[in-house]
């Protein structure tokens, strides 16, 4: 049996498939302990669905495959996705499992911890094969993020799908997003199966305590960038927090290998939550060419500084609001910020 079409809509025909989970932040009406916390906004969230909404705010919606359950709070997140222009097609709904929630804390300098509800949750129960290969013969580049690993059969699906994108010449893009709270009762340990997608992944997006928990540490940046690459990825994308970003790609990146850096922006932050998120959309959009200019030299090249710098300026903006897919920016924000 052959796979359906995987574009049955001929207008719309991304060249990026985004992968994961789907929840509700609930994010705190004051800063401080979350048992000091009374009142709470609902939101939209999850890291892949902040990176989908994202790329839509950016001109370069992407497809989208998540599970969330037929509850008000899936109903919720369905809507909140299609308002933002996400195609729904791999969108699905479960029937027999909750949508996974999450409780955010800030601390006086914006800084969140979380909270998940996300015990058999319908993210956790996407199923190997549920996007077709067709689709993957389609796109050239897969994003997936690393919360998925902490469950079955979620785990297996995610593995699957980067490997068969590889198999395919798809660039698979890999954020380990590590969330000690999810890894505390799992039967496999982070370190050990984000190593497996490391050998899978060509772009690696990490901060210095997903990498951390992962198993690597470093004096440097750069250190920690090389060791990462003998993983696997052949480029690695490190967000610095308040100094900014580096990145560093090996003579298997199809642009210039070497390092580079970006001092990032000041700004007043008021909700951090979706930066990183942010911040890979902005690196995944400039790389694969869907933002125009951004992320290119003078030339047409890919330059990993000017990725960072545009990344950094879509994180930028994104801390400035509240919320994490209601304070993505438009390109059209995105290019003013940056003038």
């Amino acid at each position: 049996m052959t796979d359906p079409d995987p574009n049955p809509d001929s207008e719309f025909d991304p060249d990026i498939l985004v992968a994961g989970e789907a929840l509700v932040d609930f994010l705190p009406d004051s800063a401080g302990p979350l048992a000091e916390v009374e009142t709470f906004s609902r939101r939209a969230g999850g890291a892949p669905a902040n990176v989908a909404v994202a790329l839509a705010h950016l001109d370069a919606a992407p497809w989208f495959w998540t599970r969330v359950g037929e509850d008000p709070f899936g109903d919720h997140l369905a809507e909140t996705l299609r308002e933002f222009g996400v195609p729904d097609r791999f969108v699905e709904r479960d029937p027999a499992a909750k949508t996974a929630l999450a409780f955010v804390s800030h601390d006086e300098e914006a800084d969140r911890s979380f909270t998940f509800y996300r015990d058999g949750t319908a993210d956790t129960r996407v199923e190997p094969g549920g996007v077709p290969d067709g689709l993957l013969d389609s796109v050239e580049w897969v994003s997936v993020g690393g919360v998925m690993l902490a469950a079955e059969p979620g785990r297996s699906a995610t593995l699957d799908l980067a490997e068969r994108a590889a198999e395919r010449d798809c660039t698979v893009v890999f954020d380990p997003n590590a969330r000690p709270e999810l890894w505390e009762n799992a039967d496999r340990d982070f370190s050990d199966l984000a190593a497996e997608m490391f050998a899978l992944a060509d772009v690696v997006k990490a901060t210095p305590e997903d990498l951390d928990a992962a198993g690597f540490d470093a004096d440097s940046p750069e250190d920690l960038a090389r060791r990462v690459t003998e993983a696997g990825p052949h480029t690695i994308l490190l967000t610095l927090g308040g100094t900014g970003a580096f990145a560093f790609s090996t003579e298997e990146a199809p642009w210039d290998a070497g390092a580079a850096s970006h001092s990032g922006y000041d700004v007043d932050p008021e909700d951090t939550t979706g930066a990183g998120d942010a911040f890979t959309a902005g690196a995944l959009a400039a790389l694969a060419g869907a933002v125009g200019d951004a992320g290119r030299t003078e030339e047409g090249e890919v330059s990993l500084s000017e990725v960072l710098g545009f990344a950094n300026a879509v994180a930028a903006v994104t801390t400035t609001a509240a919320g994490a897919m209601a304070a993505l920016p438009t390109l059209e924000e995105v290019r003013a910020f940056r003038e």
